[in-house]
């Protein structure tokens, strides 16, 4: 009986880890998700091969306040700059591009970033025009900081 409630609690505790996760939206369905209501996008520029995105997808974007504040007021984008996919996004097809014999970047992810560390955080407003651009490593307190000084609301501490 105490293995099984045992059992019981661990993967409830961990279930609810693992739901904490931030809702996110595709580039094809950015444009009409904010012409119908209007919030500012967040979108994680990452790869396979970055730590420190690695880290910031276990940590910063799984802790609470972080993925509340991001599914309540922000659209949110995860996007892997070296992923072979055409996207078009405002008018414009955008696709996988070599850069040399190892290396690629996503033509979007140039775009957004203006560069190719990882991981980028890149903020938009309503109008999808780039707010600001954060290129390293960003701790939950402050991602969840940044998230209020982009868009504040009166609930948060």
């Amino acid at each position: 009986m105490s293995r099984s409630l045992l059992f019981f609690m661990l993967s409830y505790f961990f279930g609810l880890g693992a739901i904490a996760q931030p809702k996110e939206i595709k580039f094809s369905e950015l444009e009409s998700a904010v012409a119908s209501k209007p919030k500012p996008v967040v979108i994680f520029l990452h790869t396979d091969w970055c730590s420190y995105c690695s880290l910031m997808e276990r940590k910063t974007l799984k802790d609470q306040q972080v993925v509340h504040k991001l599914n309540n007021d922000f659209y949110y984008i995860s996007f892997n700059a070296e992923r072979d996919e055409t996207i078009t996004y405002r008018g414009k097809e955008y696709s996988l591009k070599k850069l040399g014999i190892n290396a690629k970047q996503h033509e979007l992810a140039k775009e957004l970033a203006q560069s190719n560390a990882y991981p980028a955080m890149i903020f938009l407003n309503e109008n999808l025009e780039v707010l600001y651009r954060h290129f390293a490593y960003v701790k939950p307190n402050d991602m969840y900081q940044l998230l209020k000084a982009i868009k504040p609301t009166s609930n948060d501490t």
